[in-house]
């Protein structure tokens, strides 16, 4: 490679990933967490789950509650589930009957509890692991300025990546076994930044790869939509397939018993292996009444197995269907992939643990790339005023990256603590404000080794606490979660106290005074 195009490419890796690296640090990290979404949302919570990855199969018990509150004829009703716990999402359509009271026009959502009937609005329902899962595409920044943010932010993550491949091509072989902690500065740094770089490259491809196709598709289909479609959206979508079918109603009543239930176990019984995730019911109890019943294979068996099968209630006919046991279509195939890939649900807890930890060593790639920036900007023939600058910009940078270790394990006390029943503003507002205080004070102490050494320790020692925390507030202790099996509960203690006591370990026992000079260590 000629020395100009390397020397544009190395500027281009550097001004990119210094420019993203606060945001990127804080999706790797929250991201982390988010493989953990719905373990933290059932820990918090209490809750033992049973039934995962799919509904549950009395149906038309659920629908026999919701018939106290609500009057469900005439309606389209859709019972889904996306997430691995009790509650499920249940959605309610404006009736359809000309003469409908004011109140059946009025459509509704909320969550059910499939263990005691209890219904909640999102508020109600939010949870820390929720909190978590959007805080990594930044969704707490007013739609859709922060998805659109965080999508830019992985676009320009894997133009670093592959500007820092192409930089380092020719000696990432040899340097990758190259560890040299005593040597200057810049030397340590620039070892752990290729190394673990290295090791995380798929990983993080592939995350900057579908986190830019999520968060940037809206900006792909508006042209896509003037182009091909004439501006129509609603035919767009539908051949897309994320749209259901229309029936329209007839007016007559349904002459023959509604059994939901009955339906669910057709399409287990003839797509064996088969989890079903949605049931949208079109028209309740009248006499076109549909029944489409949605889900996947076991990922073990079938990397992408989506099925639908529709059913005609009144003649208890099949009327379509997508049989998940054949070969996949190139639209659920892009769709789907993208999807298992991003989430990292396929491989079960062993692939989510060590996404989690490549996910952590992503964020200390970022902070020793932030280290080299600054090492190698700290010489004697630049101007005092422009390392001051340098410094300073480290300074507010790790001290904002940082802090999130504490203050997280900070809010999973919190939460057991209070049980707040508006959770989205109890944990956004204690969340942020404390995370914002946190970084005023190591901004102002003015010492990254201070920074560093007290984020892990203050984290560590917080990270132990949550389990006890735990166990003081509800009696699961993590050896009676076991005997219980209740294992999302045991995963998280058991995740914090691993957490904590790595942490601990290394503030107290590999971060000596001689070796913490690695962090620009000198105050300014």
């Amino acid at each position: 490679m000629e020395k100009r195009t390397y020397n544009i490419l190395f500027h281009l890796h550097t001004v990119s990933g210094i420019v993203i690296s606060v945001a990127l640090y804080v999706i790797f990290f929250a991201g982390s967490f988010s493989f953990f979404r719905d373990e933290i949302a059932n820990w918090e919570r209490g809750h033992k789950i049973t039934v995962q990855d799919q509904i549950p199969n009395d149906v038309d018990g659920v629908l026999k509650n919701l018939g106290e509150d609500y009057n469900l004829d005439g309606r389209d009703i859709e019972i889904s589930h996306y997430f691995n716990e009790r509650n499920i999402n249940v959605n309610i359509s404006s009736s359809k009957h000309p003469d409908a009271r004011n109140a059946d026009k009025q459509g509704t959502f909320f969550y059910y509890d499939t263990q005691d009937g209890s219904k909640g609005s999102y508020q109600e329902n939010y949870s820390l692991g929720e909190f978590l899962y959007r805080l990594h595409f930044l969704d707490q920044i007013p739609y859709p300025y922060g998805r659109y943010l965080s999508g830019f932010v992985a676009f320009f993550f894997l133009f670093a990546i592959f500007t820092g491949i192409v930089v380092h091509w020719n000696k990432m072989v040899s340097n990758f076994y190259v560890f040299r902690p005593w040597q200057k500065l810049k030397t340590l740094w620039t070892d752990a930044h290729t190394a673990l770089g290295v090791i995380g490259f798929p990983f993080q491809f592939v995350y900057a790869l579908t986190g830019a196709f999520f968060l940037l598709k809206a900006l792909l289909v508006a042209p896509t939509v003037l182009a091909l479609y004439d501006g129509n959206q609603t035919q767009l979508f539908e051949d897309l397939e994320y749209s259901h079918p229309i029936f329209e109603y007839s007016g007559k009543p349904l002459e023959v018993p509604i059994n939901i239930n009955s339906y669910i176990l057709r399409a287990k019984q003839k797509w064996p292996g088969f989890n079903v995730t949605e049931a949208h019911i079109f028209n309740y109890n009248d006499a076109n009444m549909h029944v489409s019943i949605s889900g996947h294979l076991e990922y073990y068996s079938k990397f992408n197995g989506m099925g639908n099968a529709v059913y005609k209630v009144s003649d208890n006919s099949l009327v379509a269907q997508k049989n998940p046991l054949e070969t996949s279509s190139y639209l659920d195939g892009v769709k789907n992939t993208l999807f298992r890939l991003h989430l990292g649900d396929y491989g079960g807890l062993g692939l989510r643990l060590i996404s989690f930890v490549l996910g952590i060593i992503s964020c200390f790639v970022i902070i020793s790339g932030i280290m080299i920036w600054l090492v190698a900007r700290d010489k004697k023939h630049v101007p005092e005023k422009r390392r001051r600058f340098n410094t300073n910009v480290v300074r507010v940078y790790l001290s904002i990256c940082l802090t999130m270790y504490p203050i997280t394990a900070l809010q999973f006390i919190l939460v057991k603590i209070f049980q707040p029943t508006d959770g989205k503003l109890f944990i956004s507002n204690t969340y942020f404000i404390g995370w914002l205080l946190l970084s005023i004070i190591f901004i102002i102490k003015n010492d990254n080794i201070f920074t560093n050494r007290w984020t892990l320790i203050s984290g560590g020692i917080l990270g132990l606490l949550i389990p006890i925390v735990d166990g003081m507030m509800t009696g699961n202790w993590f050896w009676v979660a076991y005997k219980n099996g209740c294992q999302h509960i045991l995963l998280v203690d058991l995740l914090w106290l691993v957490l904590g006591g790595v942490s601990l370990w290394i503030a107290f026992f590999k971060l000596k005074r001689k070796a913490n000079k690695t962090l620009a260590g000198t105050k300014t």
